[in-house]
């Protein structure tokens, strides 16, 4: 999700943000070095030689499992930083082996089918599950088989319940973008170094070749808000062009979700790329000030920054997108949108609604974020929420969330495991009947 957001091209929304990090878009470097990546496995058709897709037969409506497959600072009352530096410091404390039964813990705790099934009695069709690709591997070019086997038993969970699936990176090797969300401290590295590529197309691979089979599969958003800058736009396009032929060599049935640049909202480069089975993710916080409570007390439909903010706003600004998905005869799914919620005092409420009429009258396809979290007062919080403050929550500080759990983990294990179940949290009764209005449409 973004934190901020740059310009915007020609025909499509401008967004407040800040200058974009100074490591990002270095030039691609000549030469591949394969080392041990069996990638011969699978070779890939030469050509650009797509037909155009047909539409969806049906609109995906549903919501993301953030914070589960790579926990997020914000979504477990803490700070924003990267997941591998509280790890990293979990280790040293207890060892690698308390690591170890400490994510498995968080996995098994935090989702659990009963999730799904919460969903599904919603009215959701779909979840999209966010992953870091730790998960998918025990060293670089090194498969991690529980990994697939987790995303598998996801996929299994779904089918069970009437729901299909969108796998996300949401953390590539290295970094795609400069945030925490990508398990960055601070660079970009991804773009970087070319073998850290290859290793999301192996990722890829592996990950396909092994799940395209399940009936629960919707497709793959194969990287999460890819962030360079606007002259180093071609090593994306590059990058995405291998990796659509690389997963068609091995499942031409799913559909490839490609994001835009800039926190996928700047979509015009991505035109060349639009293909039989290939579609277009957007993700949509405008205005961040709002949506994100930056800024506290503005209120829905009102002035919010020198703007006015209402529904007819809301609908210019996302008209380029449906103007562009005209041009292509392509679908736009939007994988993110939400709100921090306050109670519904300051028009949360209306703000949802007013976007999701637009996402339906553009015929968007659209993935709430997110299902679950603790509560927090800056960015979009759960559907579900946790609202106590105990030790490991500790809202007021000067230690909260996450980096709790170095130290009490030895002494309040269970108590911080009680945090992660849903049974222990309270629904937002306020964004689920928003909400289920819409995923009542699923039905008719």
């Amino acid at each position: 999700m973004p934190d901020h957001v740059n310009e915007a091209p020609s025909g499509l929304p401008e967004h407040i943000g800040i200058p974009l990090d100074k490591h990002v878009g270095v030039r691609e470097k000549p030469g591949v070095p394969l080392g041990r990546n069996p990638r011969h496995l699978h070779p890939r058709p030469e050509g650009r030689g797509f037909k155009r897709r047909d539409r969806w037969p049906f609109r995906l409506r549903g919501v993301n499992l953030g914070g589960w497959l790579l926990m997020e600072g914000y979504l477990l009352a803490g700070r924003n930083i990267a997941v591998k530096e509280i790890k990293s410091q979990f280790k040293k404390q207890y060892g690698p082996q308390e690591l170890e039964k400490f994510e498995k813990a968080f996995r098994t705790n935090f989702i659990t089918e009963d999730d799904f099934k919460t969903i599904s009695r919603w009215g959701a069709n779909c979840i999209r599950v966010p992953f870091h690709y730790r998960l998918l591997e025990k060293g670089p070019f090194r498969q991690n088989t529980q990994g697939i086997r987790l995303l598998g038993k996801v996929l299994d969970w779904a089918g069970n319940h009437g729901l299909k699936v969108i796998l996300d990176l949401h953390a590539a090797p290295g970094a795609q973008n400069h945030d925490w969300h990508a398990d960055s401290t601070g660079e970009a590295l991804f773009w970087q170094d070319v073998s850290l590529r290859e290793r999301c197309l192996e990722i890829w691979e592996c990950i396909v070749d092994q799940l395209k089979d399940k009936p629960a599969l919707y497709g793959y958003d194969v990287l999460n808000e890819p962030v360079l800058d606007k002259r180093e736009i071609p090593q994306l396009t590059r990058f995405y062009s291998r990796l659509i032929r690389s997963i068609k060599s091995i499942d031409k049935d799913h559909t490839i979700f490609l994001e835009g640049n800039l926190w996928a909202t700047q979509i015009d480069f991505l035109k060349d790329l639009i293909a039989e089975r290939v579609a277009i993710s957007i993700h949509s916080y405008v205005p961040l000030d709002y949506s994100f409570q930056f800024i506290p007390y503005l209120r829905y439909p009102g002035t919010i920054g020198s703007e006015k903010w209402d529904k007819k706003k809301i609908f210019k600004c996302l008209q380029g997108y449906h103007a562009f998905a005209q041009k292509n005869k392509v679908d736009i799914f939007v994988g993110e949108f939400g709100v921090n919620w306050r109670g519904g005092h300051y028009g949360e409420g209306r703000y949802l609604k007013d976007i999701l009429d637009a996402f339906e009258q553009y015929k968007f396809h659209y993935t709430y974020w997110t299902y679950k979290a603790i509560k927090t007062y800056t960015f979009p919080d759960g559907i579900v929420q946790y609202l106590p403050n105990p030790p490991s929550v500790c809202r007021q500080g000067p230690v909260s969330g996450m980096e709790t759990y170095i130290t009490l983990w030895g002494k309040k294990k269970n108590d911080i495991i009680n945090t992660w179940k849903t049974k222990n949290y309270t629904v937002n009764e306020g964004v689920l009947e928003v909400l289920q209005t819409y995923f009542q449409r699923n039905k008719k």
